[in-house]
């Protein structure tokens, strides 16, 4: 959600600017804005609704500076509009303002110190620097102090650049729970969300921890605590490509990112095991798993799914216990746990601050903890007791594809390691190089059926209302995940059941040419009675689309997956539903890769 820029020092700081918030589209977003100025004193603010195309058409020549700061809005208070987007101003104009995050005592700051004051818009973000302006314009203090003041009484999560434009070659930053960091340049230094925002201007960055102020100019870069107290801090280098971010030949990243599993298969395979297949895992991190009664996995949307999918392989392997918590629910409500808890937060972006409130009470109790992410330096892998990376490359759709199946795939290498160490012999026994090669093979199989699959979406879900994925068992997890991929790029209302549910009540929305997407593996104990659940939608009028896995197919099936390992089908059986949605959304005529309403990495709770 929302994306911060900000440079100062550069004479292409527009150009900075707004190179740095394409690269923040993938984010999700309904405006953006810009505000610029020259060390004369010079500035220029320009928002706009609607996409960064919409913002570059009204930015002229005029619209110069060497230092500036620029946003990407996703509405939480106030709807899109000029008024609401940022960067904000102060009543005089002398203060600007742009804000990742939501200030939860807003209404309170308002109506203890602001009464009297006039806002253009509803966002709590015009609180904030309406604030800053009365503690520097009333009571006199310079811009730092009248920031901390401001930083000392505002609750809630925030990442704040601030500009004065009479001291128009400084940026102020803090964060709270919103991720930020400082990018390093050659003269002049930045600030952004996301290291992909500034790769091309440097691939030299340092972090922000949580209640830090940093003071930004061309030649420096101060950090300290809310005390003032300094701190001293080492830059790291991104380990992100220009040419990774592009779509090339692509119409969508979303088509790319599908694509590029059967890679990622492979780059884990060399990450997670050497040339003989043995397991190079961090032996920490098997310990810990070791001595845990219980595994907790904690995330949301699509990673909350690809738990699901990677939970029978654990608990097979680890012969622990595996728990799936929705990372909302658990930060305000952490249930009683076992006695040797192990916690895996799952987060493409290792940035969900859902997941990150619950990280943060698994800390205050002292219990160890993994992240599993895409985001290398992410606030959820800096914050684990241990990390590790799924090295996917970075995932710029809105609808994570490659993340989940990476997930899925690191789980698996943990897996096994751990069941090697307790010297389990279905562990041993389980190839996991060998079985994850032929996982990349059956990816590529149904890679090369896009015709066949978009030909099955024209047919039967170009113009239906309503969807149902169903399945059992593993099956059942990757329904969930396939519903909710369906649903949000192409906006069509599909739900994931368990297929022996549908009898017990939701098959009354079945009617005539609803479609119905079954999916299963080879599992000879369940695929039967999947197969029965379809004819009792298909008596009652579905559409009924069949995707199998090899083995159990028959005459009529619709799509056959290559047959891999039970462990890994979740990753095999999940391929052909990403291309049905975005087939789905595609055909509909949709943006594929930013869906309406939804953001990429969710950073607000």
């Amino acid at each position: 959600m929302c994306g911060i820029v900000g440079v100062v020092g550069s004479r292409n700081a527009t150009d900075i600017l707004m190179q740095g918030l394409e690269k923040l589209e993938y984010r999700g977003y309904d405006s953006a804005g810009i505000f610029v100025t020259t060390e004369a004193g010079r500035s220029k603010l320009v928002k706009s609704v609607g996409r960064i195309a919409d913002l570059r058409e009204k930015i002229g020549i005029d619209v110069a500076g060497t230092a500036g700061i620029g946003h990407t809005r996703w509405a939480t208070h106030g709807k899109p509009s000029e008024d609401n987007a940022h960067p904000h101003t102060s009543t005089s104009g002398r203060f600007v303002l742009v804000h990742n995050g939501v200030i939860e005592n807003f209404v309170e700051l308002r109506e203890e110190y602001l009464a009297n004051d006039t806002f253009k818009g509803q966002t709590d973000t015009e609180i904030a620097i309406h604030l800053i302006a009365k503690f520097a314009e009333e009571e006199g203090l310079d811009t730092l102090a009248a920031f901390k003041k401001a930083l000392g009484l505002i609750k809630g999560s925030y990442a704040f650049a601030l500009m004065d434009i009479k001291n128009p070659d400084v940026i102020y930053v803090a964060k709270n729970k919103s991720p930020l960091l400082i990018g390093l340049g050659d003269g002049y230094n930045m600030v952004c969300s996301d290291a992909m925002a500034m790769i091309r201007e440097t691939s030299e960055f340092m972090e922000i921890h949580d209640k830090e102020l940093v003071i930004l100019t061309k030649d420096s870069v101060t950090v300290t605590d809310y005390a003032g107290n300094v701190i001293e801090r080492p830059s790291y280098t991104a380990e992100l490509d220009l040419s990774d971010i592009g779509k090339g030949t692509y119409p969508f990243y979303m088509l790319k990112e599908i694509d590029e599993q059967p890679t990622v298969m492979r780059k884990l395979i060399s990450t997670y095991a050497d040339e003989n297949g043995a397991m190079k895992v961090d032996a920490e991190i098997v310990k810990a798993v070791q001595e845990a009664d219980r595994i907790y996995i904690i995330a949301a949307g699509t990673s909350y799914n690809a738990g699901f999918g990677a939970k029978i392989m654990l608990e097979a392997l680890t012969n622990t216990p595996v728990e799936l918590g929705v990372a909302s629910e658990w930060g305000y409500g952490m249930p009683l746990l076992s006695k040797k808890p192990f916690f895996i937060f799952l987060s493409q972006s290792g940035e969900t601050a859902d997941s990150r409130q619950v990280l943060v009470k698994v800390n205050e109790l002292g219990l160890p903890s993994l992240t599993v992410t895409n985001v290398p330096g992410s606030t959820l892998s800096r914050e684990a007791t241990y990390t590790m990376l799924i090295g996917a490359g970075p995932e710029i759709a809105v609808a994570s594809t490659k993340a989940y199946t990476g997930q899925i795939a690191t789980l698996a290498f943990l897996a096994k390691a751990v069941g090697e160490a307790d010297g389990k012999e279905e562990a041993k026994e389980f190839e996991l190089v060998k079985e994850l090669s032929l996982v990349a093979q059956s990816i590529e199989a149904t890679l090369s059926e896009k015709e066949k699959i978009a030909q099955i979406v024209k047919e039967n879900l170009l113009t239906t209302r309503n969807a149902f994925y169903i399945g059992r068992k593993q099956d059942y997890f990757v329904a969930m995940e396939a519903s909710l991929k369906l649903k949000e790029i192409s906006y069509v209302q599909c739900e994931g059941f368990a297929a022996g549910e549908l009898k017990h009540g939701t098959i009354s929305l079945i009617e005539k040419d609803t479609p119905v997407l079954a999916l299963i593996s080879n599992n000879p104990e369940v695929a039967a009675h999947t197969r029965g659940n379809v004819m009792e939608t298909v008596a009652r009028g579905s559409s009924a689309i069949v995707i199998v896995e090899q083995g159990q197919e028959r005459e009529g099936d619709d799509i056959i997956v290559n047959a891999v390992h039970p462990y890994l089908s979740a990753i095999s059986m999940v391929i052909p539903t990403q291309l049905i949605a975005y087939e789905t959304s595609m055909q509909r005529g949709l943006d594929v890769d930013k869906p309406r309403n939804l953001a990429k990495a969710v950073t607000v709770e």
